[in-house]
C-alpha cells in the first residue's frame, strides 16, 4: 500500500508545479523507481498465487484419486458381498 501512496504525491507534486527543474527531474526519477518497484511487487505477488494455486491443484488433485481410490474399493466389496449371495442361493437352489 505505502509503493502506491509514494507515486501518488510524486504526481500531486508534479501536478501542483514542483517546480526546479532538478525537483521536476528528481521527481520523475523516483516515479521511475516506484513504477519499477510497483512492477516488481506484482511479479512478486503473481508468482506467489501462481504457486499457491499449484498447490491448492495437487490438493484437489490427490483429493480426487483418493475418493476414486475410496469408491472403487466399495464397489470391490459390493461386488464381493453379491458373489457371495449368488453362491448362497446357487446353494439353496441345489439344496432344495
Amino acid at each position: 500500500m505505502i509503493r502506491l501512496f509514494a507515486p501518488l504525491s510524486i504526481v500531486a507534486a508534479l501536478a501542483l508545479g514542483a517546480c526546479t527543474p532538478s525537483e521536476r527531474d528528481e521527481a520523475e526519477t523516483d516515479a521511475r523507481q516506484a513504477a519499477d518497484e510497483t512492477g516488481e511487487a506484482a511479479s512478486e505477488t503473481g508468482t506467489v498465487i501462481k504457486e499457491e494455486a499449484s498447490q491448492v491443484g495437487s490438493a484437489i488433485a490427490a483429493g480426487a484419486s483418493e475418493a476414486a481410490q475410496e469408491i472403487d474399493e466399495a464397489t470391490d466389496r459390493l461386488a464381493e458381498k453379491a458373489d457371495d449371495q449368488r453362491a448362497e442361493t446357487e446353494a439353496d437352489e441345489k439344496g432344495n
